[in-house]
């Protein structure tokens, strides 16, 4: 069974691996700022790189399925 977390996990470690920046890492998987108020407001910080690192990992995700796709009909 993989939980919402167990998911967070596997991307952290994923996009790590793929070079990314931990400071985008944590934006986009919204942890916590230590300043509360940017926190709360900035929505919007590091977002074209933040853009970059989740249309990799919806490729990496569509790879996947794709791969699952062609090993069910037998191409692979």
């Amino acid at each position: 069974m993989h939980t919402p977390h167990g998911f967070r996990t596997t991307a952290s470690t994923l996009l790590h691996e793929l070079g990314y920046e931990s400071r985008d890492i944590e934006l986009q998987l919204a942890h916590a700022d230590t300043n509360k108020i940017r926190g709360i407001y900035n929505r919007a910080e590091r977002i074209k790189e933040r853009a970059k690192m989740m249309q990799q990992w919806s490729d990496y995700l569509g790879s996947l399925r794709a791969s699952r796709d062609m090993v069910a009909i037998g191409l692979k």
